[in-house]
């Protein structure tokens, strides 16, 4: 498997587990088990923003300027709920 491929798998349970712990920290029922899980998602997102970080580094995770025409259709689409 090529490096770029297995960031990309990395980066993407790394997401997964980020999800599970949130829920897992909101719907904990004892502070324990809040605290277990909240040290645990942020951990994940420490990993996960290593990977982010490390992938942009080598060019293999860009990002596009959005269009401002684009935005404001979006803005107003949602404006006028």
């Amino acid at each position: 498997m090529q490096d770029k491929q297995l960031m990309e798998n990395l980066l993407l349970l790394e997401k997964g587990a980020c999800d599970l712990y949130l829920h897992g920290t909101i719907e904990s029922g004892t502070e324990q088990v809040h605290q277990t899980f909240q040290t645990a998602l942020n951990s994940s997102l420490h990993m996960e923003s290593d990977l982010y970080d490390q992938m942009t580094a080598k060019g293999w995770y860009t990002e596009e300027q959005a269009q401002g025409q684009k935005v404001n259709t979006v803005k107003q689409k949602y404006s006028n709920r």
